[in-house]
């Protein structure tokens, strides 16, 4: 079985509990205006240029023999100054696992495991179940937008043992104007997530004027509960890649309002 990932972040501490190797996919079928992993929403590689590194030379252009530059027209080893990447590589389940589990003591040793994020890990869910089953007897986490069919959402979740949900928008038409996609599915497979037992917390982006509106945050309550919830203040450079990959960033925002937004929920936190 064989995967796309664009990054791998070593030793994270915010993508669940410990330090932990934070595996991220390529590929999503939301499109959140405020998205900064813009990298991580085709499932294909793409191409990273760095405008205000390039000299014009014209190196780049001419013709190499990379396998890996054939789509792009570009040879990205020619800029001296680095101004061209490739953003996503196909690896095998086998491959990504073993270079993993080199680093499973030392990860169980600082109480953390592996984490697997995007993207949508949902969208190369065999991939993920595959990785999984693989990493069996380290501590894995997820992060998920959670939209996804119900049988594969959980059969997806059933290989972790915690579970990263967001929850963005409380109302689906809000939740299409702004992320591209209802939230039906997200909701049913909330209400499965809550009524599993498996550790879990839900994530909220506090996007201005958007997600953390007092009328939003109130119905994210009321789905929640009881429930774990977390709250994640928004990234102000999340726009900074877009141009990189000939992509328009669609959110204009000015700063994160800094409100007690825990106040809404029972059991939260703010990262």
């Amino acid at each position: 079985m064989r995967g796309t990932i664009f990054d791998i972040k070593e030793f994270s501490i915010h993508d669940g509990p410990g330090g932990r190797i934070t595996v991220f996919l390529k590929g999503c079928p939301l499109r959140c205006m405020w998205c900064h992993n813009p990298e991580g929403l085709a499932c294909r590689p793409q191409l990273l240029y760095k405008d205000n590194l390039c000299t014009r030379c014209g190196k780049c252009r001419e013709r190499c023999n990379h396998e890996e530059c054939q789509p792009f027209g570009r040879c990205v080893h020619a800029c001296e100054n680095g101004c061209l990447s490739i953003a996503g590589e196909e690896v095998s389940c086998e491959a990504l696992a073993e270079r993993l589990l080199q680093n499973r003591d030392i990860l169980a040793k600082m109480g953390g495991g592996v984490t697997i994020s995007g993207g949508e890990p949902m969208l190369q869910s065999g991939f993920v179940c595959g990785l999984a089953e693989r990493l069996a007897g380290m501590h894995l986490a997820i992060q998920t937008s959670g939209y996804a069919e119900p049988d594969i959402y959980r059969k997806v979740i059933s290989r972790f043992n915690y579970v990263m949900q967001d929850i963005k928008l409380a109302d689906t038409r809000q939740h299409l104007r702004y992320t591209g996609v209802g939230n039906e599915k997200i909701l049913e497979n909330i209400d499965y997530l809550k009524k599993s037992g498996r550790e879990a917390v839900l994530r909220v982006p506090l996007i201005p004027g958007i997600t953390d509106t007092e009328e939003n945050l109130m119905q994210i309550a009321d789905i929640a509960g009881d429930f774990p919830v977390e709250l994640l203040p928004y990234n102000s450079l999340a726009g900074a890649k877009y141009s990189m990959l000939g992509m328009e960033y669609l959110l204009s925002a000015e700063k994160n309002r800094q409100e007690d937004f825990t106040k809404y929920f029972k059991n939260a936190k703010m990262r």
